[in-house]
């Protein structure tokens, strides 16, 4: 599956420049090119200056290679959500930039930029990779190599959105299509937008309608561009919201150009022809799925008193909350009276979500449950992982 579609060939008006606050809009030159191709020749000529070329075969090589950021939030989050599916990264030196899972032999840890993770995999340096979907999104660049294997991690999520000022001319603007009909902007006066997303940008902004348009590259607290007046909007990702509201710029309806969260993301090539990525991959999934899946999730067991597990199970099926994944298991227990084993109890075993829990607990109780216990589930395999046949089916497997 194609990340995101190439961009089709309409004429756009667009043009790049890096942020210069010595530069005014009027010394600019607005040129009438296609954006998206200069910006994607560009940044293909950036890969095979760095990564031998996008568009290489698969090497020789005999190890499989993940790649995981290298630093900040990202990098620990990767790493403790690695850790609860038991496959801890050994790192032997702090400032080594490669490691390995002990339980998972023959598979080399690349620490690496989120950048630079998405440019080796295209590149065929690297097989996997764990990087938030913007990063594969603007640097995939709509390349078919790439593969989706797990989309959604549960942690580094945030939005690709457009923001503008609060004040001045963009007060009563609150919609994309408003900020499109503005009369201000023209060929030679465009809307000036910081960030650093040059590939997602111009196509978001054709999309909506916006002809002209100036695009300023930069990296980094964005959110003072307006108020430099070195632009007059940006594109940036968007967590709680607080940074934009703190420096007077606000969201608008139809800005969001993409939700994001972390992804497990595979090179096509490399799945078909490594060998051993396939095990390997199959693996790494179920260890994801099973911990995700249990995350939230909670195990009670409670006793009961019944005549018979049917009579017991309709019981315990009346109450909503206790019907668990597939059902309640019921069990006998059994115990010892007068020198003979007879089984006035039932043992009842549930998995409820931790929002339900103490629901749950008082509708075994009004049913006669007793000695209730409960423990936080760790792990919940299914027969097998809907995602790994998917991916099998994008492989043509």
């Amino acid at each position: 599956m194609s990340l995101l579609a190439p961009p089709s060939s309409t004429s756009y008006s667009c043009s790049i420049f890096p942020v210069c606050p010595g530069l005014h809009s009027a010394s600019r030159a607005t040129l009438p090119l296609f954006p998206t191709r200069i910006i994607r020749c560009s940044l293909l000529q950036d890969q095979v200056s760095v990564n031998g070329g996008a568009g290489s075969r698969v090497s020789d090589r005999n190890e499989l290679r993940l790649g995981l950021p290298s630093k900040g939030r990202m990098a620990e989050d990767t790493l403790d959500l690695l850790k609860d599916c038991q496959l801890s990264v050994r790192k032997v030196n702090p400032r080594q930039y490669v490691a390995d899972i002990p339980q998972l032999s023959n598979l080399e840890v690349w620490f690496q930029r989120p950048k630079d993770i998405v440019r080796k995999l295209l590149s065929g340096d690297l097989d996997l990779g764990i990087v938030g979907l913007d990063i594969v999104s603007e640097y995939g660049q709509g390349s078919e190599d790439l593969i989706l294997v797990h989309d959604s991690l549960n942690f580094g999520d945030c939005h690709l959105s457009i923001a503008i000022p609060k004040y001045g001319i963009f007060e009563n603007i609150n919609s994309m299509d408003e900020l499109a009909r503005m009369p201000q902007w023209t060929a030679e006066k465009p809307l000036r937008v910081a960030t650093g997303f040059t590939y997602l940008g111009p196509k978001f902004m054709r999309e909506k309608g916006l002809k002209h348009v100036v695009f300023s590259t930069a990296d980094g607290a964005l959110e003072a561009a307006p108020a430099m007046g070195i632009a007059d909007a940006i594109l940036d990702l968007v967590s709680s919201g607080t940074t934009l509201r703190e420096n007077n710029l606000k969201e608008i309806k139809g800005g969001v150009v993409l939700e994001s969260q972390a992804v497990l993301v595979a090179s096509k090539k490399s799945l078909v022809h490594r060998k051993g990525l396939l095990d390997t991959t199959h693996e790494i999934i179920e260890r994801l799925e099973a911990h995700l899946r249990a995350v939230g999730q909670f195990t009670v067991v409670a006793n009961m008193r019944g005549n018979s597990p049917d009579e017991v199970a309709e019981r315990v099926l009346s109450q909503p909350s206790l019907a668990g994944l597939q059902g309640p298991t019921v069990s006998p227990v059994f115990c010892k009276r007068d020198g003979e084993v007879v089984v006035d109890y039932y043992a009842i075993v549930i998995c409820v979500p931790k929002k339900e829990l103490y629901k749950s607990v008082q509708q075994l109780r009004v049913i006669g449950g007793s000695g209730v216990l409960v423990s936080p589930l760790t792990y919940i395999f299914d027969e097998e992982t809907p995602r790994w046949q998917e991916l099998l089916g994008k492989l043509g497997l």
